[in-house]
């Protein structure tokens, strides 16, 4: 499985009154991970455009297990665990000092072939011979 490691601090403008990061900030750190691990086999969204297909996020699932705070240490992994019919990656995030699970959750995107605005039923040839699936 391709999978990466992405650190984050967190940053003071991510934290509500209550000193704990708004929860809609994950789905930014989520997409932060996202993008290295699909840079990390030359398939970032440069290149998924220049091939001829979005990948719109048609499904997302976030668990929250403990809160993130301002100037917290944490890292984000991020998996990819499906690519033939579409993409599915798994999160994680933890303290990067004691490697505890804060949250954890999954982002699924489908192809879209961009000049006939019509989803794919399975994934591209660009994409399967970026994973070597040629």
């Amino acid at each position: 499985m391709l999978s990466t490691e992405t650190e984050i601090i967190i940053p003071f403008h991510d934290v509500d009154p209550m000193q704990v990061v708004w929860h809609g900030r994950y789905v930014k750190y989520f997409e932060t991970a996202r993008c290295q691990l699909l840079e990390s086999f030359d398939y970032g969204y440069e290149q998924m455009f220049e091939s001829g297909y979005a990948w719109p996020v048609v499904d997302m699932r976030i668990k929250y297990v403990k809160p993130l705070r301002f100037n917290q240490r944490v890292v984000v992994e991020s998996q990819l665990v499906e690519w033939e019919y579409r993409l599915k990656i798994k999160y994680r995030i933890r303290d990067a000092d004691s490697g505890e699970t804060l949250s954890k959750g999954y982002t699924i995107q489908v192809a879209v072939d961009m000049e006939t605005q019509e989803m794919c039923l399975e994934s591209p040839p660009a994409l399967k011979k970026k994973l070597g699936e040629t």
